[in-house]
């Protein structure tokens, strides 16, 4: 078992940033994984980031590579994702996800068997 919690979202205009924080507690098991998910308002949950536990492989979905970067502090059991040239289109609440198994899919939320509450992230335009 493990409890996620995120922080870090709120309200930023065009262009602005946001650091968001997940901290990861009562872990019982060392996650292949943590990734980062979206759904914005009306939409399925979406694939943003995802970084091993080793840090050996991140990954990016196509429409934040080099606005977004997910990083880790294992002895602070904190994954990061910070965020910049926010677009509108970001808006969305942003959860954490943890993955127990190598061999599932990094960028399906269904790979991901424990998540934290989320952040609202809102970018004005």
């Amino acid at each position: 078992q493990v409890q996620l919690v995120e922080s870090g979202g709120g309200l930023v205009q065009t262009g602005g940033s946001l650091n968001l924080s997940c901290v990861a507690s009562g872990r019982t098991f060392t996650p292949d994984a943590m990734g980062w998910f979206r759904q914005p308002p009306g939409k399925e949950r979406e694939f943003v980031a995802t970084i091993t536990w080793s840090g050996s492989l991140s990954l990016y979905a196509e429409h934040v590579k080099g606005r977004f970067t997910i990083s880790r502090d294992n002895a602070k059991d904190t994954v990061y994702l910070q965020m910049n040239s926010l677009k509108p289109e970001d808006t969305a609440v942003y959860y954490c996800g943890a993955k127990r198994l190598r061999s599932s899919d990094y960028g399906l939320p269904r790979s991901y068997e424990h998540w934290g509450q989320g952040t609202r992230v809102t970018v004005s335009s």
